[in-house]
């Protein structure tokens, strides 16, 4: 499931420092006399004390209670690391293994929950290591960090390293190219060519993918080695990429931040010209960018007008200053369009808040943004957690409805504002078609849709199964869901709400049809692995449809379906037998790729496999 690739991403963009809500706990003495091999820790003067300057803030930060743990094994992930940890009754708050190094930055909450973890943790041995904890540094601020290496204290805005295609030097660009070259790094190159690289992606996918699977599962290599002949190499047939009906103004969800503009005028809505922690705030509008739709664009002008008439500063990551932080427009075919806006109350009074929202909603009702045509407007308190997501966030209300309808393969679904639908409504349809031709669907199927957001997949196979089980996390998806289905008139549908590990054994358990098929379409790291083990415990799911829209986030999943049976892993194993790319993201190097898996029947002679005596 991938709402946002990364160039459109703008929380994600958001400084690496983490400031949470205020914890009852003191903080290192001096935290930046530690020396450590964390980012920007090494060989840092203690006289830089600025790029330290956030801990010094009213805010919590992890940073100040993190430790480092060195002489870890070989081999373990970050799943791993997390057990051994809560094995030994700790209560991580952040991880950060660095794999090949064998050591990892571990946060903690409050000095208490530092202090037992290196007491519990320094000499403990672990698969044949023993570890060692040492105090470490804070992260330092890579704003300021990068600012003092490039000897630049004044705009913070260094020259962005990714270059234009054909061109040598991005300073000389104009803005509308160097944010182009941002957001849709592929804008240049023609789109048959877009297409040949990212099936080249998948391929590549696919030979990992092949290798790891004789390495798992020793039974599978005679049949490994067929498939290797019979598909180039690989262990599943590479079927032709599908392209996307549109290759522009095809987003119909942008998530817009709120900054100073990289042509030094105040108050821009629009993308980051860089990360962060490449060292740049600066904005630049949308305007010229062409994946965006018009009516997007119009939504973040006026917005854009608006805001630049109030008192209210733009939010800085920086300094966690500000008020106004983001903008998000989603868009549909039914021509409704929501704009979700991201205030910062800081410490205004709670009647001063409430007059924004009214100010607000005069402008986007009576006043000039009026023309933008927004029929739903909500409002977002956010917090000092600058990095923090927004699903938990509620949103109010400002006017007009409080969803958007859009139209896919002939349905209708409600989408409230939180709720995940693909992000490019024409390619969605190419790609729930091609999963429902690979499923093999009859009337005595049963599908389990898993991570289903407001039920597009499900919904649309609902009519040629027995019954459809959604399974999703955000509570204002399952409630769409559950509209949707009613209204477009399906009886044969029901939702749970919850983490996939926990509620997806639970309907497993209790389902008796003997045609199950599993469909699968999660956030870019993956299903948890207590979902696999669960699909490989039971027997009677024999096809898994895997929608991917980072393949190489999800390789784990991808192998722990096919390794070889253990008593971790129970349960015959599956194999792919169809890939392909669809490209829902065009000028970026973004597609979901799908993937079919068959269980392997021990019973017939083709399996390559013999049955565990």
């Amino acid at each position: 499931m991938a709402d946002v690739p990364p160039e459109s991403s703008v929380l994600n963009e958001e400084p690496c420092i983490k400031p949470e809500p205020p914890q009852e706990s003191k903080p290192l003495e001096d935290p930046t006399a530690e020396k450590s091999k964390d980012e920007g820790g090494e060989g840092e003067e203690s006289s830089s004390s600025d790029v330290y300057r956030y801990i010094k803030e009213d805010l919590f930060t992890s940073e100040i209670f993190k430790v480092e743990i060195q002489n870890l094994p070989k081999y373990i992930g970050f799943n791993d690391l997390k057990k051994f940890l809560n094995k030994h009754r700790l209560n991580p708050h952040k991880i950060k293994l660095m794999g090949k190094q064998m050591f990892a930055f571990v946060t903690f909450k409050n000095q208490e929950d530092r202090d037992k973890a290196m007491k519990v943790v320094h000499g403990v041995q672990w698969k044949g290591k023993v570890l060692s904890v040492r105090l470490a540094k804070p992260k330092a601020d890579p704003l300021l960090r990068k600012r003092r290496q490039d000897g630049d204290v004044g705009d913070g805005q260094p020259t962005p390293k990714r270059l234009a295609e054909g061109h040598e030097d991005a300073e000389d660009l104009p803005l509308s190219v160097r944010i182009a070259n941002v957001v849709t790094p592929l804008w240049q190159v023609p789109y048959q060519e877009q297409l040949r690289r990212k099936e080249q992606e998948v391929e590549s996918v696919l030979h990992v993918l092949t290798r790891e699977i004789g390495n798992s599962n020793k039974a599978m290599l005679p049949w490994l080695f067929v498939q290797k002949e019979k598909n180039k190499g690989v262990c599943c047939a590479l079927e032709p990429i599908r392209p996307s009906p549109a290759q522009t103004e095809y987003r119909n969800k942008c998530e817009f931040v709120i900054g100073t503009g990289a042509d030094g005028e105040d108050k821009t809505v629009g993308f980051r010209l860089g990360k962060y922690k490449g060292g740049s705030c600066s904005v630049v509008s949308p305007s010229d960018t062409i994946h965006v739709p018009a009516a997007a664009k119009r939504v973040v002008l006026a917005f854009q007008n608006y805001i630049r008439t109030t008192p209210y500063a733009v939010y800085s990551p920086e300094t966690y200053e500000g008020h106004w932080r983001q903008l998000t427009v989603r868009t549909s075919r039914t021509n409704q369009i929501m704009a979700i806006i991201f205030f910062n109350p800081q410490k205004l009074p709670e009647d001063e808040t409430v007059s924004v929202k009214e100010s607000l909603r005069r402008y986007f009702t009576d006043g000039e943004g009026k023309d933008s045509r927004v029929t739903s407007l909500h409002f977002v308190r956010m917090g000092q957690r600058t990095s923090a997501g927004t699903e938990d966030l509620p949103c109010e209300l400002v006017t007009g409805d409080a969803w958007i309808h859009e139209e896919l393969l002939g349905l209708r679904f409600r989408i409230s504002p939180h709720s995940f639908f693909q992000t490019n409504t024409e390619a969605a349809e190419v790609l729930y078609s091609s999963v429902g031709e690979w499923a093999q669907l009859d009337h005595d199927s049963t599908v389990l849709d898993v991570c289903c957001g407001t039920g597009t997949i499900g919904i649309s196979l609902a009519k040629r199964v027995r019954k459809v089980i959604g399974i999703e996390l955000c509570q204002e998806a399952v409630d769409d869901a559950k509209v949707n289905a009613q209204a477009n008139g399906l009886t044969n549908v029901e939702f749970h709400c919850g983490k996939a590990e926990d509620v997806f054994p639970t309907v497993l358990s209790a389902l008796v049809s003997p045609n199950v098929t599993a469909i699968v379409d999660p956030p870019r790291a993956g299903l948890h692995s207590k979902v696999i083990l669960a699909i490989r415990r039971a027997e009677h799911l024999k096809r898994l449809v895997y929608v991917a829209c980072n393949a190489k986030a999800a390789m784990n999943n991808f192998v722990d379906l096919c390794r070889a049976p253990s008593n971790r892993v129970r349960g015959a194993p599956f194999r792919p037998v169809r890939a392909m790319a669809v490209d829902l993201f065009p000028q970026t190097m973004h597609c979901e790729t799908i993937l079919l898996f068959e269980r392997v029947d021990y019973g017939t002679e083709n399996s390559g496999l013999k049955p565990t005596p």
